[in-house]
Formats: C-alpha cells, structure tokens, sequence
C-alpha cells in the first residue's frame, strides 16, 4: 500500500486541544462492522467486555522531556528526550534554526551538554551528554511535558496531570499511552468487578511516534525503535486466556506493539526486556489482540496505518468519515474508538 492510500481532510477545529473535564466522558465509537457503528462516551466501556477478558494496559509515566536552550553561539534550541540511556547520555529530537554540529555544546540552564554523534532512522535524532547532571534530574527540574506538536500554546500545570495515566509507574516515556488517558479509578474499579482481568505492559513510548511518513511506498518506511518490558505473570495470563480463547484486549497501540512484536520473535507472548521496532499496516498477521482501545490518528500517521491493519482498512475509512461527521475530536487528548479483529 501507499502512503497516500492514508490521507484524509481532517478539519484543524477536530484536533482536540484539551481534556474532556472529566476522563471518562470521552467520546467513544464503537465499530461494530465497517458499516455500522455505536455513539457511547467511555464509562460506558464496561459494556464492552465480558467476563474473562484480558485488558492489557501500557503503565509507562511520561517524564519531563521537552527542554530549551540555546547553542554556545546563542542560536535557541529545543530538546525532546528521545531515551534515556544512562544518568550521562540521552537520545533525543532536536529542533533548531540549524541543526547542531557534532562535537558542538548546547546551553540549558547553565547545564553544559555535548553533541557526541547523530544516529537513528535517517539519524534524525542526536546522542547528548550531559557534563554535571543526571538525565533524570534534570528533565524533572528543567524539562516541561511534551505535549504533541500539534497542541498549540504553553504547557499547562494541570497538564502534568492530564497528560499521564492514573495507573503510571515505570517513568521513561517521552509521550503518553494515549488510549489509557480515559481511565480513571472508579472505572477500574467497576471493571474488576465484572471479572474484567487486567494486566499490565510496558512500552517506553517515544517522541519518534510522531515522526512522520516520508516514502511513498510504505515497505520502505523504517520505524523508530522503542524498548518494552513484558512480565512473566503477564505473560502467563495472556498466555492462559489465548489457552481458553478469552479475548486480548490491548488498550492502545502502544501495548499492542508490544504484544505483537514478543510473539513475532518468540512464537509466543513471553516475559522479557526487549525492543522493536515493529512497523504495522494492511497485511500484517495479528496473533495476540482480539481487540482493541485506542484514539483517532492523524492522516498518512503509522498510528493509523497500524489500526487500518488490525480492522481492516475500509472498515478505518468508513469510521473515520463518520467520526468527521459526528465531530469526535482526534489525536491524544481526543475521543477514543472501539476495535475487533
């Protein structure tokens, strides 16, 4: 397929800018077939599941990863944490007038940091070193929340709250889980009592989620790695309910990944730490999820060729027609939809 198969007119005003006040009065559609679809908000979720269904959610925390500075000539610059992969050295996106040269340094808060080599796909993205700090220290004191590029104006103070998942441990992600951002305690709650299992993932998400698509031919495009962490009591769950044929419900593609990408190298979903750097669309043989919990995509995005995959690529058209018509609002702090294999 080609990534203009993946192009649609999204109206800017559908890009959600905020919150709903309230996590669970999200929006959420329920596709049932590519013709036939369901208005629900997401606390009515529980009506969803059955008994015995797996939901899978990604626990990762965001952490502080977008930083300013400026060059030691004085041109600004700003930093989006990649990865974290030791206290002194970070991968990260860079934005600046002209990029920095290898060897050059970069000024955050009097805090020295080096430019010791490009790497990644296409190396767009730059490995750093800080001189005096720890990278988990400083993004925490210096950093601001990465909202996604297209969430205009400053961050926010409650933004720091809105903008992770209330159930949030293992800190290393450079974006949200944006799926899990509709949950909240009473929910859990509720589903736990209706038998629902729940399980958790780890998923470090990166900022290279919002790298976009720049071949034509998608058997071209190279994804951007992310490392996750699987446990072994998750495993052995997933593994069970697959024995009982329960459903895998993956909340978010970020734990979908995930799961997929254990099975595609092991045959089987299995406890590890690992990486991936999966790239799912139309074609790809599912093996783990049944269904799925995840937002609206920006057009030509992997996000949605990910989801046209896993639904089928008319049933994503017709749905995201009739979401422009109904008005759902799109991206992370957007309205959520409902997915089966």
């Amino acid at each position: 397929m080609k990534k203009s198969d993946f192009e649609f007119d999204l109206p800017e005003q559908l890009i959600a800018q905020e919150p709903p006040k309230e996590r669970t009065h999200a929006r959420l559609l329920n596709v049932l077939n590519k013709h036939s679809f369901e208005n629900l908000f997401f606390y009515q979720l529980p009506s969803l599941l059955k008994k015995g269904d797996v939901l899978v959610l990604n626990n990762v925390a965001v952490i502080k990863a977008r930083c300013f500075g400026h060059k030691k000539s004085g041109g600004a610059i700003e930093i989006l944490l990649e990865k974290i992969l030791n206290e002194k050295t970070a991968i990260a996106q860079i934005r600046a007038s002209r990029a920095p040269k290898v060897g050059s340094e970069i000024i955050v808060h009097q805090t020295r940091i080096w430019v010791e080599k490009r790497t990644g796909a296409n190396h767009s993205f730059f490995q750093l070193r800080l001189q005096n700090d720890n990278w988990w220290h400083f993004a925490e004191q210096f950093g601001k929340m990465p909202l996604p590029p297209y969430i205009a104006g400053e961050v926010q103070q409650s933004d720091e709250q809105n903008y992770q998942t209330i159930y949030a441990q293992t800190k290393g992600a450079m974006a949200a889980p944006t799926a899990g951002l509709h949950f909240d305690e009473n929910l859990l709650n509720i589903l736990l009592k209706k038998g629902i299992v729940i399980c958790p993932i780890t998923l470090f998400v990166g900022a290279g989620t919002y790298q976009p698509v720049r071949v034509e031919n998608l058997s071209e495009h190279q994804m951007h790695t992310e490392d996750y962490i699987i446990s072994d009591e998750t495993a052995q769950t997933i593994a069970l309910a697959k024995k009982e044929n329960r459903r895998v419900v993956c909340v978010g593609t970020t734990s979908l990944r995930a799961l997929e990408s254990s099975f595609q190298q092991n045959g089987k979903v299995v406890a590890e730490k690992n990486s991936t750097d999966i790239f799912i669309y139309p074609g790809f043989q599912f093996h783990v999820a049944d269904a799925l919990i995840t937002n609206f995509h920006l057009p030509a995005s992997t996000l949605l060729m990910l989801v046209s995959a896993f639904a089928g690529f008319q049933t994503i058209q017709n749905a995201y027609q009739y979401a422009i018509e109904k008005k759902y609002q799109f991206c992370r702090y957007g309205d959520a939809m409902g997915l089966n294999r």
